[in-house]
């Protein structure tokens, strides 16, 4: 099945007209899913449905399902999980606890049809930055959001759901919120290592998302989406990751010119996939129009990170959901 190189979102709670004539010539490789998406179980599992009609069984459908302030899917369908810094908090088993608490999500998102969670976060914010990311994070350690970041992603997999890190490589020190305006990031080369700890550690990992942020230090004129020397050369290059990358939304307010040219220029800068969540069919149609077929090096990467979250599926731990989930809650309860 031949995909174009994005990922879609759509208005509402099912496919309208439009919509499904827009994917059917499109043929994005993947549908994004927001909280107007979203109503009951049977209402979102429907509507997967209805776009792999359309697509076939090889296109991917997409969520942030983070936990905290970031849980598309919640109260009363769907269980609250808890912000990624509770997990540096938890005292002894932070890892499996994170662990578990991905797995049960992946439980979750795979009976909705869902096979691809926006987590884990991986970014290192600092004091003075902006709270955009803030709880968000495992912490503010590189170590620590590492680690626990990473047993998160290995949650996601043994539940038979890709996982991307995100925001590659890293949006902890922005001052600006990049839904709203552009981050500037003024840090020097030397202290952006420590932004670039946790995805350096992680290159492993079957999937990224790009940051929409402006590094000073390796590129002043341009945002990372947008930068070959931030995508070829940090990404690529120096932190060593050479999975599936995705910019982040291409809506955002922190990105200029046309949805034409926000999109050409992420592949100009090598992205793999161009990201446009806001369910807009004209902003998506140039979307699609600047998206190449995907095919080559981008296939290649697509097909790898199904394998590996395939072969991680395969080879699960046996899981109780009911005594993960209890052992869970028990911990989170102890920090209160």
């Amino acid at each position: 099945m031949t995909f174009r190189a994005f990922i879609s979102g759509c208005a509402g709670l099912s496919l309208s007209a439009d919509e499904r004539a827009f994917f059917t010539e499109a043929r994005p490789w993947g549908l994004i899913l927001f909280r107007r998406n979203i109503d009951h179980p049977e209402q979102v599992a429907a509507l997967t449905a209805s776009f792999r009609e359309i697509l076939g069984d090889g296109a991917a459908v997409l969520v942030d399902q983070e936990g905290g302030r970031v849980q598309r899917l919640s109260k009363p369908h769907w269980p609250v999980y808890p912000p990624a810094a509770l997990f540096s908090r938890l005292p002894g088993a932070d890892e499996q606890l994170a662990a578990h608490s991905a797995r049960l999500i992946a439980d979750d998102l795979r009976a909705l049809g869902i096979d691809v969670n926006c987590l884990p976060v991986l970014d290192v914010p600092t004091p003075d930055a902006h709270k955009i990311i803030g709880d968000r994070a495992y912490g503010d350690n590189p170590d620590d959001v590492a680690r626990l970041g990473r047993a998160a992603a290995l949650g996601l997999m043994a539940g038979g759901v890709m996982p991307v890190m995100k925001h590659i490589p890293g949006h902890g020190r922005a001052l600006a919120d990049s839904h709203f305006e552009l981050p500037r990031v003024r840090a020097s080369r030397a202290e952006l290592e420590r932004d670039f700890a946790p995805f350096r550690a992680n290159v492993d990992l079957p999937a990224a998302m790009t940051a929409h942020v402006v590094y000073e230090a390796i590129d002043p004129s341009q945002p990372g989406t947008h930068s070959r020397g931030v995508v070829d050369g940090i990404i690529r290059g120096e932190i060593g990751f050479n999975g599936l990358l995705m910019s982040d939304d291409l809506s955002m307010m922190a990105l200029g010119g046309s949805f034409f040219e926000r999109s050409a220029r992420a592949f100009a800068a090598g992205i793999d996939l161009a990201l446009h969540c806001n369910g807009d069919l004209r902003e998506a149609g140039s979307v699609a129009q600047a998206s190449p077929i995907l095919a080559g090096k981008a296939l290649e990467r697509v097909e790898s990170a199904r394998a590996s979250v395939a072969r991680h599926f395969a080879e699960a731990s046996p899981f109780d959901p009911v005594d993960a989930r209890a052992e869970l809650a028990s911990a989170l309860a102890a920090l209160a």
